[in-house]
């Protein structure tokens, strides 16, 4: 790294941390400190959630999954408009007339508080680990690319994000994902030309190589549950939508920045629009460099190098002065734009689903001073988990301890989904989902997990039972549970003879709604 690479690296933590003081004194409230105010323009709401769906995980694995394979895994991402086009204009407005910050309130409204708590407590469970892991990755990256201590690199970064989040809340978080986002998708579309042009006979040559070793496709196409297929990725990618745009606070959140509903609706669409785009833009590269590293004439890599080595590898060694301390400056952008709405979205559900919840005597300034208060918690705790990884590596005792959290998250999308499309669901029959999902999701973690318990580097199956374990894709996990607790909880709930669900809180209320305007803008004045 030349100097010049360095001081380009520096500038975007420092603008991070600026970003944070320029917004510091509007937070007086919580409504501005997790929600902007509800002022935000409707253009920078999507940038912000295109930049917090395409975080450093998308910026290191997608290039390294299309060099090793294919294109699959962008089947995920093709999902998301394919099923959103339709229901974003339901959920967007539901989300913003039922709730007041939490997405979880809607959960309670709908199915009472232990509803709330279960999904709360899942969101936090998984963006906490998930945190923890984009912070341990990234830093690898970036002390790599730096030749830094890597426990450095982990207190700088985590330190500039609680420090932007803390103090600036959602507007700087927003209008730092702008920033963040621009320098992704510039930093994506250099590498990508400079891969076309490198290889001996252009993009020609490039397309050609890809071509014959057929890496350009989304196949298998075999209708196969156990191995990575298209038919998997498919339903996988359904369910991903749904539970991003209709059950992440995360996103949820971003809906209530907007001024009104229509730009709610608009910045959803342009981060669903903005996102598949980009993923596209990273497998290419991906593809690229395969092209190019088995092209005439190309430099060779290292021996053994893995998949998702390569990208790296390639940034430090064959980009220019400047070019690479731009590409190493978005790797760390697209982890601070990620982590800082983690960071202050679990604030809100601390703030909002428990605090507020249980003492409601308290007033908006005791809950912002506790939101922040959650904020600094949360993005040390984060960096704990991050520690943790350095030490132990990504697996034995973490790896154990995340597939518990994946057992207590079962079926978030199935509650969604039950909520919204049945009247005649009710909260016993939920339960009994949820007990159904969480049941079925604890057998298949166990029997087909395996870690390094030991730390002797022999992986062990948590619990054996033969042939009786759960033998589909681990893509699968989530769609079972879901579907379980939407089946079970529908059918459960005819056991129980409660009233009907309130319309405004299900698809029909906005349908009876729709009626209405067009029946009001058919008479006669």
């Amino acid at each position: 790294m030349h100097w010049i690479d360095y001081t380009i690296v520096l500038v975007s933590v420092v603008l991070a941390i600026g970003m944070g003081l320029f917004f510091a004194h509007r937070q007086k409230d919580t409504n501005t400190y997790f929600a902007g105010g509800g002022k935000i323009p409707a253009w920078a709401v999507g940038m912000s959630i295109f930049a917090t769906l395409i975080s450093s995980v998308t910026f290191l694995a997608y290039p390294g999954a299309a060099y090793a394979d294919n294109w699959i895994l962008l089947v995920q991402g093709l999902m998301v408009p394919i099923v959103l086009v339709a229901l974003i204009g339901v959920i967007v407005p539901l989300f913003r007339k039922v709730i007041r910050l939490s997405t979880y309130e809607y959960f309670e409204r709908r199915f009472g508080l232990f509803a709330r708590l279960y999904s709360s407590f899942a969101f936090t469970l998984g963006h906490f680990s998930k945190s923890g892991t984009v912070f341990f990755l990234v830093s690898m990256a970036l002390a790599t690319f730096l030749d830094v201590n890597i426990y450095a690199i982990v207190g700088v970064l985590g330190v500039t994000i609680i420090i932007l989040t803390l103090l600036g809340g959602m507007e700087a978080i927003v209008w730092m994902d702008v920033i963040q986002g621009a320098l992704l998708i510039g930093g994506g579309v250099i590498c990508a030309i400079l891969l076309m042009w490198l290889p001996e006979g252009g993009p020609s040559e490039m397309f050609r190589i890809a071509h014959e070793y057929d890496k350009i496709s989304f196949g298998p196409y075999d209708w196969d549950l156990t191995q990575l297929t298209f038919i998997v990725m498919v339903l996988n990618g359904i369910f991903y939508a749904l539970q991003k745009y209709g059950t992440d606070q995360t996103i949820v959140q971003r809906y209530l920045t907007a001024k009104n509903d229509h730009e709610a609706k608009r910045a959803a669409y342009i981060g669903v629009f903005m996102s598949v785009p980009i993923w596209a833009l990273f497998m290419f590269i991906g593809t690229a460099l395969f092209a190019y590293y088995h092209s005439v004439g190309a430099p060779a890599l290292p021996e053994g190098i893995k998949a998702d080595e390569v990208f790296p590898y390639f940034i430090s060694h064959e980009l220019p002065v400047g070019i690479r301390g731009l590409i190493v400056a978005a790797l760390a952008a697209a982890a601070i734009s990620s982590l800082d709405a983690d960071l202050n979205c679990i604030s809100a559900i601390a703030v909002k689903d428990y605090y507020a919840r249980f003492k409601k005597e308290c007033s908006d300034q005791q809950q912002l001073r506790f939101g922040k208060r959650m904020v600094v918690v949360a993005g040390v705790g984060a960096m704990a988990v991050a520690l943790l990884y350095i030490s132990w590596g990504g697996e034995g005792v973490l790896g154990a301890l995340f597939s518990l959290y994946a057992i207590f998250s079962a079926g978030i999308v199935g509650i969604f989904l039950l909520g919204l499309f049945s009247r005649r669901a009710n909260r016993q029959g939920l339960y009994i989902g949820i007990a159904a999902a969480v049941l079925f999701t604890a057998y298949a973690v166990l029997t087909s997990t395996k870690v390094d318990i030991h730390g002797t580097g022999v992986k062990e199956t948590l619990l054996d039972l033969g042939q009786w374990n759960f033998s589909h894709h681990k893509y699968m996990l989530g769609v079972y549970s879901h579907l379980i607790v939407l089946i079970v909880g529908y059918f459960a709930s005819f056991l129980f003879k409660t009233p009907l669900a309130d319309k405004e809180l299900t698809i029909y209320g906005y349908i009876e709604e729709q009626k209405k305007k067009k029946e009001n803008q058919s008479i006669p004045i």
